[in-house]
């Protein structure tokens, strides 16, 4: 099972009860408790900070990185990926083409793209993954753009034999669910975040451990 982590210091610091200048400090930690519960991949999507502020919050979670299995991807901003030597970048359905950032990247440079359609998928064959959503029902989205397990199926189906992580509304109660579609796993921002006085560390391991045995689980009996 592939995991996604994908940040969100304003979700992270409002459910912890923290300041806003104590956000960055809990998003590092967050990513440091992820590394060391061997999450796969640590997608960075903080889009209202500046570029250089980014960067820099990039370089000194690569440190936590470098020398693990786990790959750090900067939502959206290729150029802030390749200035901080990040592992890659994560693009918008609306954003540019995977292709596109091949021709310019360095070699080894992972590239995730988010797929709402299935139509979205013929121009991103050259990706390294995708990011398919949103699966469930979530505050945030409509219910008319909820993939369900026949969406989401259909995205595995037509991306084959690339990676697909389903995103959106997914807990350890819908791993049946992403199983059953194919899925090679998850990405998720709420499901990582801790509510006010649990500790990020023990949180982060066993939400990790818990989707990993669910899934893998539900998917010996699919």
């Amino acid at each position: 099972m592939i995991l996604c982590l994908v940040t969100d210091r304003r979700r992270l610091g409002a459910a912890m009860g923290a300041r806003p200048d104590e956000w960055l400090d809990l998003l590092r930690e967050q990513v440091a408790a992820a590394v060391s519960a061997g999450v796969d991949i640590i997608q960075v999507r903080e889009p209202d900070l500046e570029a250089a502020q980014l960067a820099n919050l990039i370089r000194d979670l690569m440190k936590r990185v470098d020398g693990t299995a786990t790959r750090l991807l900067v939502n959206d901003r290729a150029d802030v990926a390749m200035a901080a030597n990040a592992s890659g970048v994560h693009l918008k359905e609306r954003s540019m083409l995977p292709q596109q950032v091949r021709r310019i990247a360095p070699p080894g440079f992972v590239i995730g793209c988010s797929v709402h359609t299935i139509a979205a998928v013929a121009a991103r064959k050259s990706a390294d993954l995708l990011i398919a959503g949103t699966v469930l029902p979530t505050a945030s989205k409509r219910a008319v753009d909820y993939l369900n397990k026949a969406g989401l199926e259909e995205i595995v189906e037509a991306a084959a034999p690339q990676p697909v992580l389903g995103i959106g509304g997914l807990d350890i109660p819908s791993m049946p669910l992403l199983a059953a579609s194919r899925a090679a796993g998850m990405a998720a921002v709420g499901a990582f975040v801790p509510n006010a006085g649990d500790d990020i560390t023990e949180f982060v391991q066993k939400r990790v451990n818990g989707f990993r045995l669910a899934f893998d689980s539900a998917s010996r009996r699919t």
